[in-house]
């Protein structure tokens, strides 16, 4: 899944997306493009669960295109 992030700006914003994402599936793989506010992540967790976190967090998601 891949999502696009607007508020998500420095490094200190990616690490709480990735932290958020880990509290859903510890073994979710996280991959951030900081620069194009891109998260794309390999996960078994259900997508509705992931946006519901990074909502939660203050990191609201939207499919990227």
């Amino acid at each position: 899944m891949e999502f696009h992030i607007d508020n998500m700006t420095c490094g200190g914003c990616a690490k709480s997306v990735t932290k958020a994402i880990q509290s859903v599936d510890p073994e979710a793989k996280v991959d951030i493009d900081l620069g194009a506010k891109v998260v794309r992540v390999t996960s078994n967790s259900n997508e509705t669960a992931i946006v519901a976190t990074l909502d939660d967090v203050g990191y609201p998601p939207r499919r990227a295109a």
